[in-house]
């Protein structure tokens, strides 16, 4: 009987440190900036106050959305628009509760859809989110900083972190 060792390839990932809010702007700057972002999927993890909206407020300030960005806490999503017809969804699934509210709200459709989607509380919707193709873990650190994990889940994701890097 033949045997073959396994093969284990793990997620490529990426870990930094943001001291402030100008890292916050600096990173979403350098992310805003790469082509394949375009039709990206990107979770946000983290506890309250770890810094997910402000870190999607500067993605969609460096991707040239103008005017108030809000959190969609109670609407679930809110739609921008990019200057140049980037369609971004921004998601929070914090108070999502039924999965019935995923087809009476159109989120399939929105998935299905071209553009960028970010979701903060992904793990609320789970079972009925795509896998990401990058995954951001924040969690706030004792002198206040973040500690701030990326992870690829999908070649588009690899190909994100190892422009980033």
């Amino acid at each position: 009987m033949l045997s073959h060792a396994q093969i284990v390839e793990s997620a490529p990932a990426l870990t930094l440190r943001w001291h402030g809010e100008d890292d916050t702007a600096a990173f979403a700057e350098r992310l805003a900036a790469l082509p394949g972002l375009r039709n990206a999927f990107i979770t946000l993890h983290g506890d309250l106050g770890a810094g997910k909206t402000t870190f999607v407020r500067h993605l969609l300030r460096a991707l040239g959305v103008t005017g108030r960005i809000k959190s969609p806490t109670y609407a679930v999503v809110e739609p921008h628009d990019t200057p140049d017809g980037l369609a971004v969804s921004h998601f929070d699934f914090y108070r999502f509760n039924d999965p019935r509210e995923w087809e009476d709200a159109g989120f399939r459709d929105l998935f299905a859809a071209p553009g960028l989607k970010l979701a903060e509380w992904p793990e609320k919707a789970a079972a009925l989110l795509p896998a990401p193709d990058l995954a951001l873990r924040l969690d706030v650190q004792d002198d206040d900083t973040r500690q701030v994990r990326l992870d690829a889940a999908t070649p588009l994701g690899a190909r994100l972190l190892k422009e980033l890097c």
